[in-house]
């Protein structure tokens, strides 16, 4: 099990440092989106301050889960982000096919957090 968290932990960490580092440099292109998703992400457009706090607060979570520092507080800062692409790819992009990397977020967070359980305790008493 130790070596699933510790997979899990690297896989989120990587998956957001990429991703989060993607905001700044666009390495990856864009897929066509959907009507809705124009909508969506044009109205978070408008708010020049969102993106770049959003790409910093995935490289920093990120970066934090692979060098395995501070891990319980990368996840807080992490858990509405993924809140918000659980809901967005629920809502805004049709098809089954869109949640598997959602899923593996959600999951690889869960047993991370569980690993962290302990750390956690004190939010919840």
């Amino acid at each position: 099990m130790k070596y699933v968290t510790i997979g899990a932990r690297l896989l989120l960490g990587l998956i957001f440092t990429v991703f989060g580092l993607n905001i700044f440099l666009q390495f990856m292109p864009m897929p066509p989106m959907p009507d809705a998703v124009t909508k969506f992400m044009g109205g978070l457009m408008v708010a020049p301050y969102f993106f770049p706090l959003l790409g910093t607060c995935q490289v920093l979570s990120g970066v934090l889960l692979l060098a395995n520092k501070f891990v319980p507080l990368a996840l807080l800062i992490l858990a509405p982000i993924v809140t918000n692409i659980v809901l967005f790819h629920l809502f805004l992009t049709p098809g089954i096919e869109n949640l598997v990397v959602p899923a593996l977020v959600v999951v690889c967070g869960l047993i991370t957090a569980k690993a962290n359980g302990a750390k956690f305790a004190p939010l919840f008493s």
